[in-house]
């Protein structure tokens, strides 16, 4: 199959859903199809795109990224000559100008496309009433409805991003569940414990971490203000926030710095590869706050390095975490249950350690990058047959806005 894959951007700095294509496509390619990758050049690093050479990655000059909408007008002529020549199109996230452009011209040419919202559907996250509220709910009034009644399927992680598409009117069968993707070989030769401590000179002290974007969505100041509480009876304990900056940082230190705990809270900026490892493995417990998140990698990564893990009921993690009794959850904006879980962990890691070996267990079964790629092959052949049943949606041949014939998605 010729596959093309849309996201507006592809830089480590994504991080999330970057860094799930980043591996699930090579694998893809591997099989034998051909993978291309449409984006924009917002951040780009050529070094990141270069480590990847079984993809061909295309990426379009961003004239504005205002809002982190990333406008990329040479996509359009590039769409018009080249889109027909795809089999199926898997559109990443959900509003952005790259799908509008791929939206029309896949209509135009009746090519099928399924999306995958990776968290980013919900209006909410976004604060109710805020303008980045409205924007949104203007985008789908305008573009976003359509995009998601043209789709052939649309991809959940989990039942939790299912009732997010029910919310938009997505009708059940239209939905396929492919669970979330982890390179677990990754994690089958660990850094020795210390590394991290080494590097940051934090000797015996008991860390509390972070990990991802620092964002408003992920509820940092829920655990700073739970973290300040734990400090006041405990004098062992250190905040490490690993993540890039996506805009909230300035407020957050604000938080630190009023709470005068600003010896005790470590930001160390975005880590990677084995340095990411370390920082994990060295963790005495990981804390996925989230005021909402749909589902975060960092969880499964911490188990993977024997890690406890703490996440938010607010999170489609946490609802895979608690079916399996693998995790901590902790219901947001709580602080006593937060200082109480920490507490546990910290106190009694034999205990901690029974969650952690279910979760492992549950992530190296179930969350195999080998088994997702197969998932998506089969969904892809599915939507294309699909597809071809239905006649396309080619509006020269008059059919526009023709619904799609529908079968069970894949469960």
């Amino acid at each position: 199959m010729k596959i093309l894959h849309v996201f507006d951007f592809f830089s480590p700095w994504g991080a999330g859903t970057v860094g799930v294509l980043y591996k699930l496509l090579p694998a893809m390619a591997q099989k034998g199809h051909e993978v291309v990758v449409y984006t924009s050049d917002f951040k780009l690093d050529q070094d990141y795109i270069d480590s990847v050479p079984e993809l061909k990655i295309h990426p379009f000059h961003c004239v504005s990224s205002l809002g982190r909408f990333y406008v990329t007008p040479s996509l359009v002529g590039a769409a018009r000559q080249h889109l027909k020549d795809f089999d199926v199109i898997h559109l990443h996230a959900f509003r952005s100008y790259q799908n509008i452009v791929i939206h029309h011209y896949a209509r135009k040419y009746g090519i099928p496309y399924i999306i995958d919202h990776h968290g980013s559907l919900p209006r909410v996250a976004a604060g109710e009433s805020s303008p980045k509220w409205l924007l949104r709910w203007f985008f789908d009034i305008t573009f976003g409805y359509r995009l998601l009644k043209h789709a052939v399927k649309v991809v959940a992680n989990n039942q939790f991003g299912v009732r997010e598409y029910q919310k938009f009117g997505v009708t059940d069968e239209k939905i396929a569940i492919i669970p979330q993707s982890i390179a677990v070989n990754e994690f089958l030769n660990l850094p020795p414990p210390g590394e991290f401590r080494q590097r940051y000179n934090l000797k015996d002290k008991r860390i509390i971490m972070f990990l991802g974007r620092i964002h408003r969505i992920k509820g940092l100041d829920f655990l700073v203000k739970s973290f300040y509480q734990l400090s006041r009876s405990r004098s062992d304990v250190l905040l490490a926030i690993v993540g890039d900056d996506d805009g909230y940082k300035n407020k957050l230190e604000q938080l630190v710095s009023k709470l005068n705990i600003s010896s005790r809270v470590l930001f160390t900026g975005f880590l990677a590869g084995q340095d990411k490892l370390a920082a994990l493995v060295d963790a005495d417990v990981v804390v996925q706050p989230s005021r909402y998140d749909y589902s975060p990698l960092a969880p499964y990564e911490a188990v993977l390095c024997g890690t406890p893990v703490i996440v938010s009921g607010n999170s489609g993690v946490g609802e895979e975490m608690t079916s399996i009794n693998a995790g901590y959850l902790v219901e947001f904006g709580d602080i006593s249950q937060m200082v109480q879980l920490i507490q546990s962990i910290l106190d009694d890691p034999a205990k901690a350690r029974e969650q952690v070996n279910r979760a492992k267990e549950y992530t190296v079964n179930h969350m195999r990058l080998s088994d997702r790629v197969n998932d998506y092959e089969r969904l892809y052949r599915q939507c294309i047959e699909l597809n071809v049943q239905s006649g396309g949606s080619n509006e020269g041949s008059g059919n526009r806005g023709r619904r799609v014939h529908r079968q069970p998605s894949l469960r």
